[in-house]
Formats: structure tokens, C-alpha cells, sequence
């Protein structure tokens, strides 16, 4: 799992949004997660976050994304 797309639609409160999460290798030799919100259909913000090994950015994934499921993401 190093790549997740999440979206929350909801077209009574107009809610369309998506967040996209994806751990990728950086030039320095270490890995980042790199997150992507905002509305579907527009450009989103994006955020990268370094970590030293694969598995602790996959593990960052997995906390995320729960987070997100939690508050109605699918």
C-alpha cells in the first residue's frame, strides 16, 4: 500500500472532496508522504512529509487515512 485516494461527496451539504495520500522515494535517499486535499475537480494543496525508511511512512499513511475515515472519507 503506498498509494491511497480517498473522497468524501455529499451533495446535500456540497461536499465533494478528495485526499490523496502517497508515500514516494525522495532525491536524498530517504521517503516522504505526500498528501494531496482539497476540492474534486480544482487543484489541491499539497504536503510533503520526510521519513527515514518506507515502512514508517506507510505506517503515517495508515494513521492518516483511518483519520479520514473516521470523519467520512471513502
Amino acid at each position: 500500500m503506498t498509494a491511497v485516494t480517498l473522497r468524501l461527496i455529499d451533495p446535500e451539504r456540497n461536499k465533494w472532496r478528495f485526499y490523496h495520500l502517497d508515500v514516494q522515494p525522495d532525491l536524498f535517499g530517504g521517503w516522504s508522504l505526500v498528501r494531496e486535499w482539497g476540492r474534486i475537480g480544482r487543484a489541491g494543496k499539497v504536503m510533503t512529509t520526510p521519513f527515514p525508511s518506507p515502512s514508517e511512512a506507510e505506517r503515517a499513511l495508515g494513521r492518516l487515512r483511518r483519520r479520514k475515515e473516521k470523519r467520512g472519507y471513502r
